[in-house]
This record gives structure tokens, sequence and C-alpha cells, in this order.
């Protein structure tokens, strides 16, 4: 066995669990809030949307795919949509007025006042990104960022911004898809599990 490969397996899971445990610990009580937060406005006929970038943008259909179809348990479908996958709708917006308003103009035409905007960047400065929440806070729509480091432009953007305390991408990516898996879990517990424990009392 190659002692180095061994060294950079060993090292990148004690980052990605010191990342993950230090996030959790430091945002346990936003991360309620904003399984909270959601659950609301799906009870309120409203939708989640989210958006991001290269990888962002995977998180970005990865967590809408579990709203949609279902986590971990069976349940209705719950309305949530990731604007980073129409090729022609981001192409066109793209060549037309440029790559910053891909996500602001898609909000401005399915965002409603009272859905709930998860905005992933893991530097926090992505221009089409700031502009998606800028446009979506305009409109009535509550804003949740998902970044790393510093947080960049988004931490004072958003209404919300949870962020990884990392300078490393893929670690912090692997924060966000873990807290994404927990807001699924969480918004499915807040409408279905713990609206039948309370009818049971």
């Amino acid at each position: 066995m190659d002692s180095r490969m061994e060294e950079i397996i060993k090292g990148a899971l004690q980052e990605s669990l010191r990342a993950k445990d230090e996030f959790v610990r430091e945002n346990i009580l936003n991360i309620e809030f904003v399984a909270e937060k959601i659950a609301s406005a799906l009870s309120n006929d409203r939708k989640l949307i989210l958006c991001g970038n290269g990888g962002s943008a995977a998180d970005a259909q990865h967590i809408s795919a579990e709203f949609v179809n279902r986590f971990k348990m069976e349940r209705p479908p719950l309305p949530a949509i990731a604007i980073s996958t129409d090729t022609s709708i981001l192409t066109s917006i793209g060549n037309d007025y440029g790559f910053d308003q891909v996500f602001s103009k898609q909000i401005k035409a399915i965002g409603m006042e009272g859905d709930v905007l998860i905005a992933i960047s893991t530097s926090g400065r992505s221009p089409n990104i700031i502009k998606a929440v800028e446009s979506a806070k305009d409109m009535g729509i509550y804003t949740i960022g998902l970044s790393g480091g510093d947080g960049g432009k988004l931490l004072e953007k958003a209404d919300l911004c949870l962020c990884v305390n990392s300078k490393e991408t893929p670690r912090i990516q692997e924060t966000h898809i873990f807290v994404g898996h927990l807001i699924c879990e969480l918004v499915d517990y807040i409408l279905f599990k713990r609206v039948l424990q309370d009818e049971e009392i």
C-alpha cells in the first residue's frame, strides 16, 4: 500500500468529519429554524427554490429531488425546484442578458411571496447567486444561503446564511449535502411524524 495515499484518505476523512461536526455544533438551532421555515412554506401552498453553480448546482438538484420524490419515509411529493437544470433557460438568459441573471430572472418568473430560496455558493461570492437572493428578497421570499469560508457577500445578503468553517471546496460541499439531508429529514418529521405524534397525545 502507498503510505502517502493512505495519509490522503485519512486526512480527507478527518477534515470532512471536523467540518461537519463544527458546522452542526455552531448551527443546530439555525438548522432547526430553516426546517421549520421550509415546512411552514410548504404547508401554506408555497415552494422551495434552490440554485447553485457547478457542484452546488448538483447539490441543488439533489436536495430538490429528495423533496419531490421522497427522502427516508413514504409521504406525498413536496414542491421543490432547482433552477439550475433547464439548459434552454440558462443559455438564453446567459446569452441575452449575461450569466449573472440566470437565476434572478427565473425567480422573478416563478417565485411567489412566501416561498423559500436556498442559494448555494461555496465562496458566497457568485454574482448570479447574490442577484438571485436580492431578487427573492424583493419579492418577499425568505432567503437561506449555504456558503463556506468567511461567507462572502452571501453572509450579509441572505436572511440567514449557514456557513461552513473551511477553505476547502470539497469539505464545504460535503457539509452542504449533509445539511441538505438533515433539512429534508427534519421537514419530513415536522410535516408528517410530528403531526402524527401530536394527534396521538
